[in-house]
């Protein structure tokens, strides 16, 4: 799968809310580490991408 251009701009958002996350996994007793969050990281970069050439899209319609 071709990367993203914008992928490391999207990871820099994800790391940002990460402390926010793992808090509120941490209130219903889950633990989770960082190796655990790689492969949802790369499933919130696939929703990035979509929303973002959405955005694209229809910036460029109007």
């Amino acid at each position: 799968m071709d990367q993203h251009p914008k992928s490391l701009e999207f990871m820099q958002i994800a790391m940002k809310h990460f402390p926010e996350a793992k808090e509120q996994l941490e209130k219903f007793d889950v633990e989770i580490t960082m190796d655990m969050v790689q492969p949802l990281i790369g499933i919130f970069s696939k929703v990035m991408a979509e929303a973002y050439e959405l955005g694209k899209a229809d910036g460029e319609r109007e």
